[in-house]
């Protein structure tokens, strides 16, 4: 039987100039756009408070991309509410639609 997960490889990444080595399943272009990411947060932190030691500039980028996720996450909720309110609405407008086009019942004959 096929294993779902695929197989963890050990790739390197460098963020700050500084060599990591993670293990992971994720295919090395995507883990890659992942160490880019946090790169570029650290980065824009380091600009900004240029005397900050490395675990603080960490810190800071760690909150700053939990700020992004969890705007994502509210976004996402806030797109599935709008998502499940239009279907709500067209299922009516075909239910609507269906009880317009059918003829009568014989039951509803012989009332």
């Amino acid at each position: 039987m096929d294993d779902p997960t695929p197989e963890a490889a050990t790739v390197t990444v460098r963020i700050l100039d500084q060599s990591y080595l993670v293990r992971s399943s994720l295919d090395r272009a995507e883990l890659q756009r992942l160490a880019d990411y946090v790169q570029g947060k650290m980065r824009t932190i380091t600009t900004q408070t240029p005397h900050g030691d490395l675990v603080r500039v960490a810190v800071l980028a760690a909150l700053n991309i939990a700020d992004d996720y969890f705007r994502c996450r509210e976004h996402r909720t806030d797109r599935d509410r709008v998502i499940r309110e239009r279907t709500a609405e067209i299922e009516a407008v075909v239910d609507r639609a269906i009880r317009v086009s059918l003829p009568p019942s014989d039951d509803s004959a012989n009332a």
